[in-house]
């Protein structure tokens, strides 16, 4: 698992939480103008590793 966490941007796994966060801030009333988007909750994964 700590190898995964390592090749991810943000240097950790995902959580519940996380994708939770997510699911709340479209589900929110004043964000309704928000249609047809599609959000990567992936830690910069889909991106890639970034070279330091």
């Amino acid at each position: 698992m700590q190898e995964i966490a390592d090749s991810i941007p943000v240097q950790r796994l995902g959580l519940p939480d996380d994708v939770a966060r997510a699911v709340c801030f479209f589900n929110r009333p004043e964000n309704s103008f928000i249609t047809g988007q599609t959000l990567m909750v992936c830690g910069g994964a889909s991106l890639g590793s970034i070279a330091l």
